[in-house]
């Protein structure tokens, strides 16, 4: 039946096509676009060198960290992404002030939740967003911090406040504004982004931060945050067992993040962006580790 079914298909599309003069190539509309590679990658010392890098491999799009929003910072990042043939998904930028990554501290100190510089990171963020509409990057973000459980927390409603004016100030821009996930549980994380309001409010899904922070499962969170993910970085990690400290960071596919199920969850739900691999292993291993991730998930994205 479905085999009739499928020639009955074909054939009126045919027919429909012979109509309207269109030349059938063959049924494509409906097929979802591959994941493509990127990397995360700092260019704030020396981008005309970082986009150089990023070509070497074949990388043909980037996570761009930055701090440096002059108009000098601007014309060089333009210039290095073109010549490079690189194309800017998204600037990260963090800061001002003190972020510890740990577990004691971290809450005290990280993103949008910490009241000493909260207000100072609003007007970064927003500066952030006005130096990618400059570059036509479409996300800026960064971690929120370590977002309350629960909503009756003190912390709790000037962190949304927050991130509901950094999205106001990036929807003006038109873009989007993203929490990248980890210190938080996902249920957490997609109550934050309903009490904002903002339908320009998204997720970029660090399915190792998930696991280093000990908060949820990737391939479950998708089932709470997934049609909000519009990115996605790629490493691999094991669940703390200090519990001052964060867990074991290793390479993609040699941690518990289960790649292999998370990556056809991720289609399901039809996400066709980047994956953005983000090295953990160190200057003297970067080289092998983007060689190794990339292999290792381009695989299984070929896969059906």
């Amino acid at each position: 039946m479905q085999g009739v079914n499928r020639r009955r298909f074909l054939q009126t599309a045919a027919s429909v096509a012979v109509a309207s003069g269109v030349k059938l190539t063959g049924i494509k509309a409906d097929e979802p676009k591959p994941m493509r590679m990127g990397l995360l990658t700092a260019a704030t010392n020396e981008p005309e060198k970082a986009m150089a890098y990023v070509r070497s491999f074949g990388i043909p799009t980037v996570h761009l960290i930055t701090s440096d929003f002059s108009p000098t910072m601007e014309k060089r990042l333009r210039t290095a992404l073109e010549r490079n043939g690189i194309e800017a998904t998204a600037l990260v930028t963090s800061g001002p002030g003190e972020e510890k990554y740990d577990l004691y501290e971290g809450p005290l100190t990280y993103g949008l939740v910490a009241p000493k510089y909260r207000q100072q990171r609003v007007d970064h963020l927003k500066r952030a967003s006005d130096f990618a509409k400059r570059l036509g990057i479409p996300i800026t973000f960064n971690q929120w911090g370590y977002i309350p459980e629960v909503p009756s927390d003190p912390l709790y409603e000037p962190t949304v406040k927050a991130v509901q004016e950094i999205a106001a100030h990036c929807k003006a821009n038109g873009q989007v504004f993203v929490n990248e996930t980890g210190q938080e549980t996902p249920i957490t994380l997609l109550r934050t982004i309903l009490d904002t309001g903002m339908d320009n409010v998204k997720v970029v899904l660090d399915a190792a931060n998930l696991i280093l922070y000990g908060k949820g499962c990737p391939v479950d969170s998708l089932d709470v945050i997934g049609k909000y993910v519009v990115g996605v970085h790629a490493k691999d990690g094991f669940y703390p067992t200090n519990p001052r400290y964060l867990g074991r960071q290793v390479a993609c596919g040699n941690g518990m993040v289960r790649w292999p199920q998370l990556i056809p969850g991720l289609k399901k739900l039809g996400y066709t962006g980047p994956l953005t691999i983000e090295t953990v292993l160190g200057a003297k291993e970067r080289d092998q580790e983007i060689r190794h991730d990339m292999a290792y998930l381009q695989k299984l994205i070929a896969q059906d």
